[in-house]
């Protein structure tokens, strides 16, 4: 199963509850920004790849960015536009290979939260590099952040408790391979007095930090943070100004 069939037949249903409250974890990404010292000018657009239920798509909008808000889910999509109606974004439904379509002379492009991995291999990720050099205009900027698949886990430890309350356990279940990673989300919920297990699989791109971070180079970025902030490589890089 591909992501987009992962998410729209599993994921998506339970995406938001998974990652928490989403003013918080908004809040945690504005703070990065401000610590980064990435704000807008007025006019400045930012584009947010796999933005999901808007976690870096509000604190874009917060540090005076038009947002251009990019995802494949139609569930999220939904929560999306409903969580950013007061701010001045532009949903779009589509896929994040397709970045060049709606990024021109953007100022920010993020692809942030694990959504890289979710392409069909390292060649598909060198791609989606260099359409993001070519969408963004000179001195704008790149934040990527991603999981580190590289090294695998072994036995009992590839068994990941994510989250669990009363109605609902989430447990992540990873199988390595290379250059992939397969990834089963196992969720049991309860309904009634009854559990219910419901279970989907789908592959993520190993990304190596040292890999990816050499394709930035080579793309013609200029890295200007490189660190892992919860349990995330996250990565700024910025195209430089024509001489």
């Amino acid at each position: 199963m591909n992501a987009k069939d992962h998410y729209d037949s599993h994921l998506g249903h339970f995406y938001s509850w998974m990652i928490g409250d989403l003013l918080t974890k908004s809040e945690e990404f504005l703070s990065f920004l401000k610590d980064h010292h990435i704000g807008a000018q007025p006019g400045d657009v930012a584009v947010d790849l796999g933005a999901g239920n808007g976690i870096q798509t509000i604190a874009l909008a917060k540090c005076g960015f038009e947002v251009v808000a990019i995802d494949f889910n139609e569930q999220l999509l939904n929560e999306l536009r409903f969580n950013t109606q007061k701010y001045p974004v532009s949903v779009i439904a589509d896929d994040l290979r397709n970045v060049g379509r709606h990024a021109r002379d953007a100022s920010l492009i993020c692809c942030c939260g694990d959504t890289i991995t979710h392409l069909d291999g390292e060649s598909e990720v060198v791609k989606l590099v260099l359409d993001i050099f070519d969408s963004l205009r000179p001195g704008g900027k790149v934040i990527f952040s991603f999981r580190d698949y590289s090294v695998p886990l072994e036995g009992i430890r590839r068994f990941i408790p994510v989250k669990s309350d009363e109605t609902r356990i989430l447990t992540c279940v990873l199988e390595y391979e290379k250059g992939f990673v397969t990834v089963t989300d196992l969720l049991q919920e309860r309904v009634g007095l009854e559990w219910h297990q419901q279970v989907s699989s789908y592959k993520k791109v190993r990304l190596d930090r040292v890999i990816f971070i050499d394709m930035l180079l080579k793309a013609g970025f200029k890295i200007q943070s490189d660190e892992v902030l919860g349990r995330m490589i996250t990565v700024v890089a910025c195209k430089a100004l024509k001489s």
